[in-house]
This record gives structure tokens, C-alpha cells and sequence, in this order.
């Protein structure tokens, strides 16, 4: 029987992810806090620590490999807002594995931004910022390179709701679940489909799909 931190490891270790010693040690900290938050803040439907290891950091970090050739790419990646983070996912686990990127926490949720706070002091996450607001009041003082949510219903509300966040040659970064086909076909004549991942994610049932997108 594997313990959780070997679990983690396994699982990113099947996805292609390298963990620092380190990012081993802030990843399992933060979903303990998590996991104890959870109790009174409702952070999830999820309860057990287990599953949150698959369900929440796993499924995080299933777009490491993508943003890291990214950056390979285009080091000019700078700054990225997880707009409706909840309870820090993705960007929190992200902000972890990539220092180097500004990452912006945005969610009107006070209780949920609560939380947030208490883990950007308890891990030093210098890099992180917390935004308590809905999407359409905040008007950031420099625009966004890229926007990434695994909370949107549609991909119709990200794009439309999060354009006025984005440069101009910013990206959507859109984490789903199935092929959004019928999505897509509402935002075709608005956005372009630069790439479609097929996702792994280990220690998770069904498929998941990461979906780059850009305004026309």
C-alpha cells in the first residue's frame, strides 16, 4: 500500500512530471491544509486525502509537460490568472511547479480567498497574488498572458467572460473533460483552436483534454 506522498510521486512519475524533493514537499503540504480546510470552508466535494491526490494535484499537474515545452518555446509566458481557482487548483500546484511564471488566483468566493492567503504565507509562494472579485469587475493593471480555469461551464462564458483580462496575443487555456465538440461550434466564428492535448492524468477515470485557444 503506497502512502501519499508516494502516491503523488507514482502518479506524476507516470505523467512525465519531475518533483523536486521541495515541490514533493509544498504539493503534499498544501493538500493537507487542503483536506483540513475542506471540513469547514466546503473547498470540495471531494473528502478523502487520497482521492484529492488523484482528483485535484494530479489532475493539476497533467498540464506540466504541455507549459513547460511551452516555455521552452515562448519564455516570453510570463504571467497567468486561474480565473474561478476555488481552492487554488490549478494554480496553486502550478505556481509550485513554475516559479519563474506570475500566477494570479482570482474567485469571489471570500472564504475560499481565505484559504489562498493562508497557503501563499504558509509556502513563501512568492509568485502568487490573490484577487477576491468577480472576473468582470477586475481590471488588471497589465493585461494577462494567458488565462487557465478547469472551472468554467463553457467554454462560450470563459472566453467571452475573461477576453477583457488578455493581451493581445494571449491564450486561453482551457482544462476539460471530453472533447468539447458542441462548445466549440458556438465560439468558432470568435476563436481559434491552436492546439487540443489529450491529457494523462494518472490515478483519474475518464479522459481530459487541455484546449489552447486565441481571439481572432
Amino acid at each position: 500500500m503506497l502512502d501519499q506522498k508516494q502516491l503523488l510521486i507514482k502518479g506524476a512519475t507516470e505523467m512525465g512530471v519531475e518533483l523536486t524533493s521541495l515541490q514533493v514537499d509544498q504539493l503534499m503540504r498544501y493538500i493537507t491544509e487542503f483536506e483540513k480546510w475542506n471540513k469547514a470552508y466546503n473547498l470540495s466535494a471531494v473528502r478523502e486525502l487520497e482521492q484529492m491526490i488523484g482528483r485535484h494535484l494530479l489532475d493539476s499537474l497533467s498540464v506540466v509537460p504541455w507549459l513547460s515545452k511551452k516555455l521552452g518555446q515562448s519564455p516570453e509566458l510570463e504571467s497567468i490568472i486561474d480565473v474561478g481557482t476555488g481552492g487554488g487548483l490549478p494554480g496553486i500546484p502550478l505556481a509550485i511547479m513554475f516559479p519563474q511564471i506570475n500566477w494570479t488566483l482570482l474567485d469571489s468566493n471570500g472564504k475560499k480567498m481565505r484559504f489562498l492567503f493562508h497557503i501563499k504565507t504558509l509556502l513563501k509562494l512568492n509568485n502568487v497574488s490573490v484577487e477576491n472579485r468577480r472576473v468582470e469587475a477586475f481590471q488588471p493593471e497589465k493585461k494577462f498572458d494567458a488565462v487557465i480555469s478547469r472551472a468554467f461551464a463553457s467554454l462560450q462564458d470563459m472566453t467571452e467572460g475573461c477576453a477583457h483580462l488578455l493581451q493581445a496575443e494571449g491564450i486561453f487555456l482551457a482544462m476539460k473533460g471530453l472533447f468539447p465538440q458542441d462548445e466549440m461550434e458556438l465560439i468558432n466564428n470568435k476563436i481559434v483552436l491552436l492546439e487540443a492535448i489529450k491529457l494523462k492524468v494518472a490515478a483519474t477515470e475518464g479522459e481530459r483534454h487541455l484546449l489552447v485557444l486565441q481571439l481572432k
